[in-house]
């Protein structure tokens, strides 16, 4: 009998099969054929698959269930069969693997983005999801295995739903990750790790998208924020075509010599995705036999909280420098935000988002507590623009669990919930949600009976709140305990209490500590003085963030000399950086400079950029009172702000989900604008064909090039996905079109932009050709015969314009 799968991974590394969608095309799957429905009419071709890989040597083996969520299966009319196909697709898993491997159920991404990137709702994807790991589990799965994903925010709708449903079915996650070591959402290595660890995932990794030794690259990154076992499935090597057909060069031997580094570093499953067969299956597990060793957990990230966002990650304690949580986005005292809340408008948190992390705040404090909202959906509102402005961690500040949980739901990574009292009532709130969610939590010193005086009753209710936490399976190094910050002006006594207490909870309990620290200069005169000597004082006692102004010079100075005399900014490159030689005299002169008024074309085009979306129409009413043209207003104003967007795409300022929000806010003003021109269509610089090509569902990339193109004042005819060649030709005459753009996300159908661009040429259709898809190559499109290859939507807008001679 084989024993648990979490336990077999702690004495071997274990050899996970390889690609199964090129096993099946080699063995009868049709073009544009659902891969899952040959579990139900061609079961005994799957099996030959999997009987292919146990003899190889594969210890685990994944089910034909990639595509079996109801998004995918409703492409081909299956979504009714959902349960049938991934329970059958189980059972022949299981017949070929009796004892001799495990059995994992394989969950692929949905095809869609979740809100606010696309248009699906949190808990519309997590039902898909639950749905799919409700069927595979109930047929007795041995684990899941996430893979492929694309997008950090819905492999966490995955998980959760999956632990919803079961807490203890070992569940492997996995993100893609393109040769820029970003996922195509925007997501280091170091995000994805702490994010799907934080959610639930037994084993991360990455799969697909590069060859070995590009996942090693992306493996170490994750070690060093989590230690969790790592999984590496890369592909064999990169595509090309040869002689008409898909080629992975990768050899065997090549995928197994990265073996003894991958193991050192904690990998404990290694597989093969696109291009892997039983032979480069059969080779690594017999160089696996050579480097064995028992799982040795690395201690290297101990006692650190580790936050993230989609694009970002912070960390505090274990000696990282402190966190810095900006404070400035609570309606208190803020008579133009409350009003904003009321208005359910976000323009101050956006302006607030961005201004803050310019200044040096490395995590986000979200409140939006005023008066007569609902509060509920405030919280999601200002999730979505805060993430999307800043890129940082963000810290949800509410008394309200509504609030709290639909702040989580919009979350893109791992948030830090402020807070949770030692009062029993809100323990049995907050805490089950941040489990649920996979969040951290500030725990404050106080409970029913108030603020204890000293500092071993702050300690005290400290660690009942650590044992609380602890019951609900929430690690020690996800609770924050803030000691509190009286003001000194009423209670002076109680400042020494409160650093006393922050020495006693990390010496005693070993927690992180955080203050609200300009708590301490109310009421008195020159309150900057009395804040940032007590902000180096705690910082002293061992304070592993602070929610401040980070736009407060003397904290900010405070905390850069701090850091440097406490050892924890390596070189003191944070304070040069900051004051060397004139800067410091360079920024005060900038920020003065950066309070002139801007022109009304630099503001449209600021709005574009920032992706105001309730600010950009009030902006076009005001441009067309004073005069400009609706053209004017598009090209002096929008496309300015467009093409700064791509220039900070290209330099990894910006991705795509703030691409995207600030194309949705240029199709906003130019809703405004089409009204304006009474039905006339504005100056098109040229006609686009897009097709996903036969056989390739996937549209997502192809979605998102042509949002771009049509901002960029391109027309487009979008025919779909899984379009003939023959219905390209058609339509590419019937639209006279300049280009036709083709795209194609599987290995296996990636061949078809081949046939496609050799039979446009056949019928003499006169027209360029551009070529893209996670899969696809500028090797690839070379050989075909391709004008032009994008790596990204960006790149493709920027290409075809050159292309076309249609610059600016």
């Amino acid at each position: 009998m084989m024993k648990p799968f979490l336990e077999a991974i702690q004495e071997k590394v274990l050899i996970l099969d390889g690609a199964m969608g090129t096993m099946l095309q080699e063995r009868g799957l049709r073009p544009g054929q659902s891969p899952e429905e040959l579990n139900l009419t061609m079961p005994e071709v799957v099996a030959s698959v999997h009987r292919d890989y146990v003899e190889a040597g594969a210890d685990i083996i994944i089910t034909n269930t990639f595509g079996g969520s109801r998004f995918k299966l409703a492409h081909y009319g299956l979504e009714g069969r959902l349960a049938e196909i991934n329970a059958r697709a189980v059972q022949i898993a299981r017949t070929e693997a009796v004892g001799r491997a495990y059995v994992g159920g394989s969950i692929g991404p949905t095809g869609q983005f979740v809100e606010p990137v696309g248009e699906i709702p949190f808990d519309e994807m997590k039902a898909a999801f639950r749905e799919q790991a409700a069927a595979l589990i109930d047929a007795g799965a041995d684990l899941l295995s996430l893979e492929t994903f694309l997008d950090i925010k819905e492999c966490r709708a995955a998980l959760i739903a999956i632990r919803e449903i079961s807490g203890t079915i070992p569940v492997i996650a996995m993100l893609t990750f393109d040769d820029n070591g970003r996922s195509v959402l925007g997501t280091p290595p170091e995000s994805a790790a702490i994010t799907l660890a934080a959610a639930g995932a037994d084993i991360i990794g990455s799969n697909c998208g590069l060859g070995v030794e590009g996942i090693y690259d992306i493996l170490c990154r994750m070690r060093t924020v989590t230690q969790l076992p790592l999984i590496s499935q890369a592909n064999a090597g990169l595509p090309r075509l040869v002689d008409g057909a898909t080629v992975f060069p990768g050899t065997p031997q090549e995928m197994a010599a990265y073996h003894e580094r991958m193991i050192g570093m904690g990998v404990r499953v290694i597989g093969g995705c696109c291009g892997t067969t039983p032979a480069h299956i059969r080779v690594m597990k017999e160089a696996l036999g050579t480097v064995q060793q028992p799982w040795q957990p690395r201690p290297e990230t101990t006692g650190v909280t580790f936050l993230s966002s989609r694009s970002g990650w912070a960390a505090a304690g274990g000696g990282s420098k402190t966190a810095i949580i900006g404070e400035r986005i609570n309606p208190t005292g803020k008579k133009v935000y409350s009003q904003e809340l009321l208005d359910g408008k976000v323009a101050y948190i956006r302006r607030e988002a961005m201004e803050q992390v310019a200044a040096g705040a490395t995590l986000l404090d979200v409140n939006v507590g005023a008066p007569g909202i609902d509060e509920p959906a405030a919280m999601e509102r200002a999730v979505f623009c805060a993430a999307a402005a800043a890129g940082v961690p963000l810290v949800l500040d509410s008394s309200s669990p509504a609030a709290l949980e639909r702040g989580l739901k919009a979350a893109d990574g791992k948030v830090l919930i402020n807070s949770v009292s030692g009062e029993a009532k809100s323990l049995r709130r907050v805490l089950p949600l941040a489990k649920k969610y996979g969040a951290a939590v500030i725990g404050l010193a106080l409970d029913q009976k108030g603020i204890p005086d000293t500092a071993e009753g702050r300690l005290a209710i400290a660690r009942r709140i650590r044992n609380a936490a602890r019951r609900h399976g929430i690690p020690d190094a996800d609770i924050i305990i803030d000691c509190l910050t009286l003001t000194v002006s009423a209670e002076q006594k109680r400042a020494a209490e409160t650093l006393r207490a922050i020495r006693l909870v990390k010496q005693k309990l070993g927690l992180s500590t955080v203050l609200g620290v300009s708590n301490i200069s109310f009421g008195l005169p020159q309150r900057p003085l009395i804040s940032s000597a007590f902000f180096a004082m705690a910082m002293e006692a061992g304070l592993d963030a602070a929610i401040i102004n980070p736009k407060d010079g003397a904290m900010m100075a405070a905390w850069r000399s701090a850091m440097v005399l406490l050892n924890r900014d390596h070189q003191a490159a944070v304070y040069i950086e900051a004051y060397r030689g004139e800067q410091a005299a360079a920024t005060v002169q900038a920020a003065a400079a950066s309070d002139a008024p801007l022109s009304l074309r630099e503001r449209l085009s600021r709005a574009v950029i920032d992706g105001d979306r309730d600010g950009i129409v009030p902006l076009v009413e005001e441009a067309l009172r004073a005069g400009l043209a609706p053209m004017q207003v598009s090209n002096e104003g929008f496309l300015p702000g467009l093409e700064e967007v791509g220039r900070r795409f290209e330099k990894n300022i910006f991705f795509l989900p703030q691409v995207m929000q600030s194309a949705d806010t240029m199709q906003a003003g130019f809703v405004r604008l089409k009204e304006e021109m009474k039905g006339q269509a504005f100056e098109s610089r040229g006609r686009i064909l897009m097709a996903t090509v036969e056989g390739d569902i996937h549209d997502i990339g192809k979605n998102i090039v042509c949002t771009l193109l049509e901002n960029h004042g391109f027309q487009v005819f979008d025919i779909g996905k899984n379009v003939s060649a023959a219905t390209i030709i058609a339509k590419a005459k019937e639209y006279a079109v300049d280009a036709v753009g083709l795209s194609a996300l599987m290995t296996t159908t990636m061949s078809e932009m081949d046939n496609v661009i050799k039979r446009l040429k056949a019928a003499g259709v006169k027209t360029f050709t551009m070529v893209g898809g996670a899969v696809v190559t500028q090797e690839y499109a070379d050989r075909i015969g391709a004008d032009l290859y994008a790596r990204d939507a960006m790149e493709a807008v920027a290409r075809i314009k050159r292309l076309l001679g249609v610059e600016g």
